[in-house]
């Protein structure tokens, strides 16, 4: 056999063999800087709106920080807290205010759980059902960093025609 049709059988045995393997790999949408960009934009935007002082975080599927916006005059404290309220959001599958209403109910044992903090302002990001990110807002009272963050969710479904 020469070298030419040997290499050319090979070839297609690996890729015949390695097809299966692509086909188990999951497409998902991913969050761009770009449209992390204009979810903070929308939150802040809010945020002037009622002249609310806020941080703004907006994280990606993996927890890593895309964004974060620390308006004028806004509390340093609130840096932390808001990566905190996006990180629950985002490891717990649920708004941070899911875990406030558990406290406010009884269930102090929330507030056990690791990575989790107990107060409204940390909401997923979804795209098709699929999270593809979190918002995390904080400087104001918990519905203030709330309603700051819902606009900044209602961003992302107008960015995605959802």
């Amino acid at each position: 056999m020469k070298i030419w049709p040997r290499a050319i059988l090979v070839t297609f045995i690996v890729l015949t063999l390695t097809a299966g393997a692509w086909a188990q790999l999951a497409e998902k949408k991913v969050l761009t800087l770009a449209a992390a960009k204009q979810i903070a934009s929308a939150a802040e935007e809010e945020a002037a709106k009622n002249k609310f002082t806020m941080v703004i975080v907006i994280v990606d599927d993996g927890g890593n920080l895309m964004y974060l916006e620390k308006m004028d005059d806004t509390q340093l404290g609130s840096i932390e807290v808001a990566q905190a309220k996006a990180h629950t959001a985002l490891a717990f599958k649920r708004p941070s205010k899911a875990f406030q209403d558990a406290v406010a109910g009884g269930n102090t044992s929330i507030l056990k759980l690791p990575g989790a903090i107990a107060t409204e302002g940390g909401i997923p990001l979804l795209v098709d059902g699929k999270i593809v990110g979190a918002i995390g807002v904080s400087g104001g009272t918990s519905a203030q960093d709330a309603s700051v963050a819902t606009a900044g969710v209602n961003a992302l479904a107008k960015i995605v025609g959802q």
